[in-house]
C-alpha cells in the first residue's frame, strides 16, 4: 500500500505536488491535542514516507485554529490505570520507559525520515508540538504563533527530544534554559530571532502557498542529493568536523556515480535544459 491511500484517524495525508506529502495534524476539534493515536500515527506515517519513493518532500501542517495545545490529558487516564494495577517500582518503571521511548521514537521519526521536513506553525504550539518542530529541518510560522516547553508547568522535566535539540536548533543555551524553566511563551518574532523558525507570514494560507511551491522547487532536484545532504547535515550535527568529513567523503565515493550527478552536470553546462530525475 502506497503512503498517500493510508487512512488516519489523527493525520490528514494529501499529495498537493508532484513528489511534496503534505501531512496535517487533524484533530481540531480537540485543538490537535497529542493522544495515543496521534503519537502512534505520527511515526507510522514519517516512517511509511521515509521508504516511500513518490515522496520527496514532506510538509506537515495543522488543521484548525492552532497548531497544537500540547498533551491530550485525557489519554493519561489509561497510563493512571495501568500503573495503578502495578504495586511493584520496576514494573511501574518499565510500563513509564516504555512509553517515554516510544514517544521518543515518534519525535525522532521526523529526523529519521531521509526527505526533507518542513514544519508550518500557527497560533499555540505547546509542549509536545515544540518536541515535534524540532525534528523537523524547516520551520515557517505565521505572526500570531508562540511556542512554549510547557512539561515544567506540570511538574515534569521534557523528556521527548525538545531539550537535546532546542539547544541545536537556537544556539543560545541560556533561551533554552530560561524557556524550559519558566514555561514562558516564545512569540513569533524572537522565534525568528532566535533561529527557531525562518520565516514569517500574515496568515496560515499564504504561508502553506509558498512553503508548498519552496516544497516543489526541492522535490525537483536529484533526491540523490537531498537526501544525501539531509543525512550529511544530521550526522555532522552530532559528530566533529573531521568526522562529518569522513562521513561524507565515504557516502559521495559511491553517489557521485549515480546518474543524478550526470543529469544534473549536463543541465547546468547546457544553461535551459531542465533534468528529470527518477525515483528513489
Amino acid at each position: 500500500m502506497s503512503t498517500a491511500s493510508k487512512q488516519y484517524k489523527t493525520l490528514k495525508l494529501t499529495v498537493p505536488k508532484p513528489f511534496v506529502y503534505h501531512v496535517e495534524l487533524n484533530r481540531p476539534d480537540k485543538l490537535n491535542a497529542f493522544n495515543r493515536d496521534l503519537w502512534t500515527e505520527i511515526e507510522d506515517c514519517f516512517t511509511s514516507l521515509n521508504s516511500d519513493e513518490d515522496c520527496r518532500v514532506v510538509v506537515l501542517s495543522a488543521a484548525g485554529k492552532l497548531f497544537t495545545a500540547g498533551l491530550d490529558f485525557t489519554s493519561m487516564v489509561e497510563l493512571g490505570q495501568r500503573l495503578a494495577n502495578q504495586e511493584d517500582v520496576a514494573r511501574r518503571c518499565k510500563i513509564l520507559n516504555e512509553l517515554i521511548v516510544e514517544f521518543q521514537d515518534s519525535m525522532s521519526s521526523l529526523e529519521k525520515c531521509v526527505k526533507p521536513v518542513m514544519c508550518l506553525i500557527h497560533n499555540a504550539c505547546i509542549g509536545a508540538g515544540l518536541n515535534l518542530i524540532t525534528a523537523a529541518d524547516i520551520r515557517y510560522c505565521t505572526d500570531d504563533a508562540y511556542f512554549s516547553v510547557k512539561e515544567v508547568d506540570i511538574g515534569l522535566a521534557a523528556d521527548i527530544g525538545v531539550l537535546q535539540r532546542l539547544p541545536r536548533v537556537v544556539g543560545s543555551a541560556s533561551l533554552v534554559n530560561e524557556l524550559a524553566f519558566t514555561g514562558r511563551k516564545l512569540d513569533a518574532v524572537e522565534a525568528k530571532e532566535s533561529g527557531l523558525v525562518n520565516r514569517l507570514y500574515n496568515n496560515k494560507e499564504n504561508m502553506v502557498e509558498e512553503a508548498l511551491d519552496i516544497a516543489e522547487n526541492i522535490a525537483s532536484k536529484s533526491p540523490v542529493a537531498v537526501q544525501g545532504t539531509k543525512r550529511s547535515i544530521i550526522y555532522s550535527r552530532d559528530h566533529s568536523v573531521q568526522e562529518g568529513l569522513n562521513h561524507i567523503a565515504m557516502w559521495n565515493q559511491t553517489m557521485i556515480q549515480s546518474e543524478d550527478f550526470m543529469n544534473a552536470s549536463v543541465a547546468q553546462a547546457t544553461k535551459g535544459s531542465v533534468p528529470v530525475f527518477a525515483k528513489l
